[in-house]
């Protein structure tokens, strides 16, 4: 697909002076400075004691945070909760593939309603599952190119779940590519090919805690230590509460393990959980994905701050 100069707009008409002006001030902080892109926190584990964790993510030091809307109610629940942390929370509005079969005709109207709210950043979680097709896979072409469509609409960015099904959500967003909004593919775990395919076409990509798992050779891993993503095209996510990075694996490179902080492995171990991920654990993600690239941890932190609040346009 031809690059797609539109696609790198962000959402709002934030010039990079200002924004490094504004991250200057934010670094005169002994902490990270880190913006969560999309964690789950309308999921059930987090019902009681939503107010801890959010404190504890600023506390880690990710000071913003993005909810990730999967269906129509859980987008709504999800603009709820940035009513109640405003400037720290913002969130999507989408139906994912899974959900696929569950848009119906007043669907759409219902998203364009809730994306005209500012707190509302982007459009998804949409895309495409042929791993799992929870959802029939010709419903789930539907039902994402209705969100393409949307998402050129109202040009907030598109928040975009892809497994297994490259070359078809290649073809979807290539009838759109002349008024395509930014592009984020959220959790990344594809190969390196698909890496620069994606970059080619002007998305950023974001990573979660799987950088621990992935040991194939032309994974997430290559596409870090190779420098095939480059920093200003990297964004960071827990996905909470999945995606636990696993610290303690004996797959973990040692100079991995070694760039670990003391202080991001005791909000990991104390508050984290396989059954349940924060966002309080993103600094470790950070820093792992610091290790693979051979680049400081603050540098990582730094520039993926500046890229989300760039793309999402969020508030300084």
């Amino acid at each position: 697909m031809a690059s797609n100069e539109k696609s790198k707009k962000p959402q709002e008409n934030y010039t990079d002076e200002t924004l490094a002006t504004a991250m200057s001030e934010l670094m005169n902080t002994e902490n990270y400075i880190i913006v969560d892109i999309g964690a789950n926190l309308t999921n059930k584990k987090f019902t009681r004691d939503l107010d801890s964790v959010v404190s504890r993510a600023q506390d880690a030091g990710v000071h913003k945070i993005m909810v990730t809307g999967i269906t129509v109610h859980s987008s709504k629940e999800a603009l709820r909760l940035t009513c109640l942390f405003p400037g720290t929370l913002y969130s999507t509005a989408g139906v994912h593939p899974h959900e696929a079969k569950s848009w119906e005709d007043d669907t759409e109207e219902e998203l364009r309603e809730l994306l005209k709210n500012k707190e509302v950043v982007a459009v998804g979680e949409c895309g495409l599952d042929f791993n799992r097709n929870f959802s029939p896979q010709e419903v789930q072409l539907e039902v994402f190119e209705k969100q393409v469509a949307l998402a050129c609409e109202v040009q907030k960015p598109l928040f975009i779940h892809e497994r297994d099904a490259h070359a078809e959500l290649l073809e979807v967003l290539g009838r759109y590519k002349s008024r395509l909004p930014a592009i984020v593919i959220h959790c990344f775990t594809g190969d390196a090919q698909q890496a620069r395919t994606y970059l080619n076409m002007g998305a950023y990509i974001g990573l979660t805690g799987y950088v621990w798992k992935d040991k194939s050779e032309d994974g997430v891993r290559r596409i870090l230590e190779d420098g095939i993503v480059p920093l200003d095209r990297l964004l960071v996510e827990t996905d909470s509460p999945f995606m636990y990075p696993n610290t303690r694996a004996s797959k973990l490179p040692p100079y991995v393990k070694e760039a670990l902080t003391e202080r991001s492995l005791t909000f990991l171990h104390r508050y984290c959980t396989f059954q349940r991920n924060e966002p309080c654990s993103l600094p470790v993600t950070i820093e792992m994905i610091a290790a693979y690239m051979k680049k400081k941890s603050e540098q990582v932190a730094l520039q993926t701050t500046f890229n989300a609040m760039k793309v999402f346009g969020l508030s300084t």
